[in-house]
């Protein structure tokens, strides 16, 4: 993951120095990652139920490193785009997740999935301070062979330290949730990462713009500002969870992580986003609500499905996810080609109030899964 994330913060401001470089076309690069992913989740997870997880997870590793190589080679933008497409398809996000939940049991799962989440977040925040400081000495190439050394470390992880049988998870009655794809609150969770993810993209399409061009910060000096941040997000975070997990308030939690990214998004392009203590709060907030999210979505997901099925259903989320981060990259970079930022950042904030409204009309998904 950081990996993945180090080109967040870096890839439209070092993007800008290739030929053929533009708007729509570095947003196409950030986000056809998420278009390949998106394509191949759900088959290469139920090929993880046939096959077993560790299989797929090595073979999307190494996919993912060679697509790492091509991309830190790039000529041109079109070579940063295919490099970043063959990084995708090592799409091994579902099958990961199914692992965790295979080798966890039920009442166990909430907290491992949490775990998950933090060290995602971790990862953002690890991602967002070294990316800038390696593009800093090497450019767009050397983030991308560092990416792809990480690859590498995880496949000799993979071989070494996972084992080849998960433990198997006990098995929950859950009525129709058994066939995964005609679960309404399956769709649900995938809509909500799907336009996680949509924002997450779309907002660094515009952020990094934002400190390079309304702070004048230099690019190299931008991890002075995600680092600091990131580290004080973990307080709203921990009170997230714990009012979502300890004193039983789900609802109440995820709609002030929704809130949360709203305002964020809202203050990028009012004022408040052309001083530093207004970029320094929105920052803070948008990460609360994007862990607080990231950490909770996998978290019921798993609870929805059989063991049997769960390898399709993490592939089906997975799928959501990077479909998200695709529109958000490449309809993201369009928009802000077209029309501006202020317009791109509206439609996050819209989406993500209708997903919340529908995903508060389920009847049990908040009211017991967290619990």
């Amino acid at each position: 993951m950081i990996g993945l994330f180090m080109v967040l913060p870096i890839l439209v401001v070092y993007g800008q120095e290739l030929p053929d470089a533009s708007p729509a076309l570095l947003g196409l690069a950030l986000g056809i990652y998420g278009l390949t992913q998106a394509l191949l989740q759900i088959p290469l997870g139920a090929l993880s139920d046939r096959i077993g997880r560790k299989p797929v997870i090595l073979g999307g590793l190494l996919v993912f490193a060679a697509g790492s190589v091509l991309a830190a080679y790039a000529s041109s933008v079109w070579w940063l785009v295919l490099g970043r497409a063959l990084q995708g398809a090592g799409a091994i996000a579902g099958a990961v997740m199914a692992l965790l939940a295979d080798s966890t049991r039920s009442e166990q799962r909430t907290k491992a999935m949490a775990i998950v989440g933090m060290s995602i977040g971790a990862s953002f925040a690890v991602a967002l301070m070294l990316g800038p400081v390696l593009a800093a000495w090497g450019g767009l190439r050397l983030v991308f062979l560092v990416t792809a050394g990480l690859a590498i470390l995880g496949v000799l992880i993979t071989v070494w330290r996972i084992p080849a049988a998960p433990v198997l998870a006990d098995v929950i009655d859950e009525s129709d949730a058994r066939v995964w794809y005609k679960n309404a609150d399956l769709w649900r969770l995938n809509a909500g990462v799907f336009v996680l993810h949509f924002t997450l993209t779309a907002a660094f399409m515009v952020v990094p713009l934002l400190l390079l061009n309304g702070l004048s910060l230099s690019k190299e000096l931008h991890w002075q500002i995600y680092a600091p941040v990131l580290v004080a997000s973990v307080i709203g975070l921990g009170l997230l969870m714990r009012l979502s997990e300890r004193a039983g308030y789900p609802k109440i939690a995820f709609g002030l992580a929704v809130l949360c990214l709203s305002v964020a998004l809202w203050a990028f392009e009012s004022r408040l986003g052309h001083t530093y203590i207004g970029v320094i709060g929105a920052l803070w907030c948008f990460f609360v609500g994007f862990n607080f999210l990231e950490a909770s979505l996998p978290s019921l997901l798993s609870k929805r499905v059989t063991q049997q099925r769960r390898g399709a259903a993490m592939g089906s989320f997975s799928t959501a996810q990077f479909a998200g981060a695709f529109l958000g990259g490449s309809g993201g970079g369009l928009l802000l080609q077209n029309t501006s930022a202020a317009t791109l950042l509206l439609v996050c904030i819209a989406l993500l109030v209708a997903w919340f409204l529908w995903l508060i009309q389920s009847l049990v998904l908040l009211d017991n899964a967290l619990k």
